[in-house]
């Protein structure tokens, strides 16, 4: 069973019922330790104090903030309860946009958000309203040491729940813009055709981290005592210059059936047998 990260109560105009998170989604990367060159035993980070010169213990250590340079104040966990906000137990909606309104880019983790007991009614009230309106809820929660400010979204079964980047957090880059007067009308179309032929519906379980797999793959066979051998590098084909000719040549291998496909006698990606 999934561990609940936040269990507290939702608030929207004089509503409120009983809510808990359950992380929705982790990153997995291969892990290594560090050993020592020599006789691959684990090594030991060493925590030193530069003032006496000497390693000390984690008991020994408590929270500083560097107000000017090299001067600290010390502070403790009570500190930072005292001045938690009150939505550390209270999630209060704040305000109902329109999804479409939300750029992606501030999308940080997300997480599923289920009722609490006695919460199931008014959950689905919220749950049905948001997918009938279009909307998501903008609101706040205090959760892993600072506020977050939340987008409530429905999603296929439930409630979604994102932490969203605060506007100070997003890059501004001046130079990421786009010149759209660099673009022709005959090479847009072609663009558009490239695109049209090779839509799909999204299925995210066509999608694998080979670098992953292949890291694994290396490790079974570092134990097993064999020789690790060179992935491949992919064909790259010639580049073409000529952004009509590119296009034009992209269109053509578009629509050629896919080898995979081929081989296997299956249909390509498109095409219906003579009996459907």
């Amino acid at each position: 069973m999934a561990s609940t990260v936040w269990k507290g109560h939702l608030t929207f105009g004089l509503l409120s019922l009983p809510v808990k998170l359950y992380s929705a989604a982790r990153s997995e990367s291969i892990s290594f330790n560090q050993l020592h060159k020599t006789d691959n035993s684990r090594v030991k980070q060493v925590l030193f104090c530069q003032a006496e010169d000497k390693p000390i213990t984690r008991a020994e250590i408590v929270k500083g903030y560097e107000y000017e340079k090299d001067k600290y104040v010390v502070i403790d966990d009570e500190d930072i309860k005292k001045v938690a906000p009150k939505t550390a137990k209270t999630m209060e909606i704040q305000e109902f946009v329109k999804s479409d309104e939300v750029d992606p880019i501030f999308f940080e983790s997300s997480y599923y958000m289920a009722p609490d007991d006695a919460g199931e009614k008014p959950y689905a009230l919220l749950f049905a309203a948001l997918k009938e309106t279009g909307c998501v809820g903008v609101a706040k929660i205090a959760m892993h040491n600072r506020e977050h400010i939340v987008i409530l979204r429905p999603g296929p079964q439930g409630l979604m729940l994102h932490t969203m980047y605060y506007r100070h957090e997003i890059r501004q880059v001046d130079e990421f813009r786009t010149d759209l007067t660099l673009v022709k009308d005959k090479e847009l179309d072609l663009a558009r055709m490239l695109i049209a032929s090779l839509q799909a519906a999204f299925d995210p379980d066509k999608y694998k981290d080979n670098y992953r797999e292949n890291l694994l793959k290396m490790v079974e066979t570092k134990v097993a005592g064999k020789e690790v051998v060179e992935t491949a590098a992919p064909q790259h084909k010639a580049q073409v210059i000529d952004i009509m000719e590119a296009l034009k040549m992209s269109l053509k291998e578009a629509k050629k059936p896919v080898a995979s496909e081929a081989a296997t006698g299956t249909e390509p990606r498109g095409r219906k047998s003579a009996g459907d």
